[in-house]
């Protein structure tokens, strides 16, 4: 079914936020999910953070100044989509708040940890729940290939154990995860990216799903056929 008949045929969600480990497409599936419906993009603005590069070459001396840059920009854009006009068009964005806490309790020391949720909590963040979560998990042999082949100095400094802890992180958390509907996506065996064909089956089940959790792994049902 084309693209514009499902926009119009299913009660797509209104707010979809596309999460995984770095380099996993996140960004970019985000980008083609907000094309296809026409809406609005929230991203993460990771360019931003003068510290991301110094923390990649020492995660102990800069986890901390790096850890709250992010959670003031992501609470600052969390409110201003809160704000905002929640029947304007579908708005995608490629972070879930969650995400904050997962990277500060891998990263901090426990009195910078102690110190991060102190800030938190005075920040009292009222982030709008998502429909859908979009969750890709992808090997870590994959997501260290991907991490070679862009053209992102500093991620070049990104060790395999960290990836490890880090795509372990992200599946523990999910594991557990029910706040919301959420699609769970393997982005080892295919490329809702580049390939047209993943991208028109996982954007088909994302209109069509109301609730639950969900896997969408079609070369595995293909392989077992």
């Amino acid at each position: 079914m084309a693209v514009q008949e499902l926009k119009k045929e299913s009660n797509a969600p209104r707010f979809i936020v596309v999460e995984g480990p770095i380099a996993v497409g996140k960004t970019s599936l985000a980008e083609r999910f907000a094309e296809s419906f026409s809406g609005e993009l929230v991203l993460e603005q990771v360019e931003q953070n003068p510290f991301l590069e110094q923390f990649y070459k020492s995660r102990r001396t800069a986890a901390l100044p790096a850890q709250l840059f992010f959670l003031f920009q992501r609470a600052r854009q969390l409110e201003e989509l809160r704000q905002s006009d929640m029947f304007a068009p579908v708005r995608i964005a490629d972070f879930h708040i969650a995400k904050d806490r997962l990277f500060a309790e891998l990263n901090l020391s426990r009195d910078e940890l102690e110190l991060y949720e102190k800030i938190v909590d005075r920040l009292d963040i009222e982030a709008p729940q998502p429909d859908l979560v979009v969750y890709l998990q992808a090997s870590v042999d994959v997501l260290m290939a991907r991490i070679a082949q862009r053209s992102i100095a500093y991620e070049k400094m990104i060790d395999r154990a960290y990836m490890e802890k880090l795509a372990d992180a992200y599946a523990r958390y999910f594991h557990g995860y029910d706040e919301t509907p959420l699609l769970i996506v393997n982005a080892s065996s295919i490329d809702p990216v580049r390939n047209d064909a993943d991208y028109d089956a996982l954007f088909e089940q994302v209109c069509r799903i109301t609730g639950g959790r969900h896997f969408f792994n079609p070369a595995a049902t293909v392989a077992f056929a």
